[in-house]
């Protein structure tokens, strides 16, 4: 691919013929007005390649950076290492959705589609005053690929995608002389997964501690989510965020607050015990705790009868406004669509994820075309399929991450933790994360400290709601300083 580089075009002509294997890459200066001061920065689109030991490529890493221009000590400013999760999914979201100088515009309460096409605004909440940023889109998302004859299957691995993002930290990090700089993550969804790994990974490889984790509905151990076989936990899991996900839809009234957390606590309480008897439970404890569960979702008991207490998300979201023929968004409950077979039990489709697919890759591609002059053959994948099969690297079990944060946390007595929640989430609901910290045993009392909890009112991406991008940046910025 040719360097485009935003200068004159003697410049580029010049650089091609110094180096024509020289890293694809875009360079713009702009400016943007965060809370009413104007701030420069330098945007680089560009790609570095990972080598072998013997020298060889490995992958291209497509990464968007952002730095602010005209400060002095730029070593001592601190830098995030932002990515989404999926597997499969590019920086798309987190980049224009919320953190950078651009954003794609939604709705007020993000729940609604604007009139295509979508392209992007000021970001007027960005944190790019306080904070330089850089967005990792993952081997095979975004323009991120596999070169060389190396198989994309050493990529697509929780310890192969832990290893090559946190090569590429290094070498961006090397590359740009931030070594001294306060360094953070910030991963939403199975990003949440890639930080704690990163975290322990960065500094048992390279010595590279970190200042702060930010984990933005994010999970670490996936048996929380996945229920089966003799595996009740994730019912118990779901049970508040199904609360928040009423409360909004006006099926139950009362403090919010105070019923997503007396929900929580049934649900590691009496629920759960009852879960944990099996076919041992006795008629009269299921009724009683199928009448606990319709106080707190504004479903029928009969209806948690009739699934033996067991209610997935997908059947939730389908019967909460099955009367009104519609179904609830995972990602965002709040998003309320019309169902596509009213026969069927389940969520036909998540409404949540339509509102926002065709808008942020629309803005994104003509973004990195037509404001930072970046071409190629290649499609942007926004969320990619492509890096199935995934390598859990669980053997016969359940991957959990845990145990990973708890030795960053323990060997960098420094670094501190902020999880950002949502109330409407049903993708990776809330309860998930506060059992995870509830579990971390191998840490001294005193490091829970270092642990903060943040809530906003949407879900999964509850930046899309725009009274919670504001409070986002509020928190960020606390957390930074």
């Amino acid at each position: 691919m040719i360097p485009l580089l935003f200068s004159p075009l003697v410049a580029q002509e010049k650089e091609k013929k110094k180096d024509p294997k020289k890293e694809a890459k875009a360079i713009k200066q702009d400016s943007v007005t965060i809370a009413g001061q104007k701030i420069d920065y330098r945007t680089t689109a560009a790609t570095i390649t990972l080598k072998t030991s013997d020298d060889k490529d490995r992958a291209a890493i497509f990464h968007v950076a952002y730095e602010r221009i005209g400060i002095p000590n730029r070593e001592k400013r601190p830098v995030i290492f932002a990515f989404n999760g999926g597997p499969g999914s590019s920086a798309v979201w987190l980049h224009l959705g919320a953190l950078g100088p651009r954003l794609v515009p939604t709705s007020p309460d993000g729940t609604k589609t604007l009139p295509p096409p979508n392209g992007v605004i000021e970001n007027e909440y960005s944190i790019l005053d306080v904070a330089d940023l850089v967005f990792i889109d993952p081997v095979s998302t975004g323009f991120s690929r596999v070169k060389g004859k190396t198989s994309s299957s050493e990529f697509h691995s929780v310890e192969g995608d832990i290893s090559s993002v946190g090569d590429f930290i290094r070498r961006w990090t090397t590359e740009n002389d931030r070594w001294a700089s306060p360094k953070y993550l910030l991963g939403e969804s199975y990003g949440g997964v890639r930080a704690t790994g990163l975290a322990d990974h960065l500094q048992d490889e390279y010595g590279m501690t970190l200042n702060g984790v930010v984990l933005l509905s994010s999970l670490v151990d996936f048996r929380t989510l996945r229920s089966g076989d003799a595996d009740d936990l994730p019912y118990a899991i779901f049970l508040p965020g199904m609360t928040g996900t009423s409360h909004y839809h006006g099926k139950i009234s009362g403090d919010r607050d105070a019923l997503v957390e007396e929900a929580r606590k049934f649900s590691m309480g009496a629920y759960y015990q009852a879960l944990l008897k099996g076919a041992a439970i006795s008629d009269e404890e299921k009724k009683s705790v199928a009448a606990e569960l319709a106080k707190f979702t504004g479903l029928s008991a009969e209806l948690f009868i009739e699934v033996n207490l067991r209610l997935s998300s997908s059947r939730y979201r389908k019967e909460l406004l099955r009367k009104e023929g519609k179904v609830l968004g995972r990602f965002d409950s709040r998003t309320a669509w019309p169902v596509v077979n009213s026969a069927e039990d389940y969520a036909g489709y998540d409404p949540s994820y339509s509102v926002v697919f065709g808008a942020f890759a629309t803005a994104m591609n003509d973004y990195l075309s037509r404001d930072l002059g970046w071409t190629g053959h290649h499609p942007y994948k926004i969320l990619t399929g492509d890096v199935h099969p995934w390598n859990w690297n669980s053997s016969n079990r359940v991957l959990n991450m845990s145990r990973r944060l708890e030795s960053a946390m323990r060997h960098n007595p420094d670094l501190r933790v902020l999880v950002m929640c949502g109330y409407t989430d049903l993708a990776t609901p809330a309860a998930n994360m506060q059992f995870s910290i509830d579990h971390l045993h191998r840490i001294p009392a005193e490091r829970r400290k270092a642990i903060e909890f943040t809530w906003y009112e949407a879900g999964h991406m509850f930046y899309l709601n725009q009274p919670d991008l504001v409070k986002m940046r509020e928190d960020l910025v606390k957390f930074l300083k």
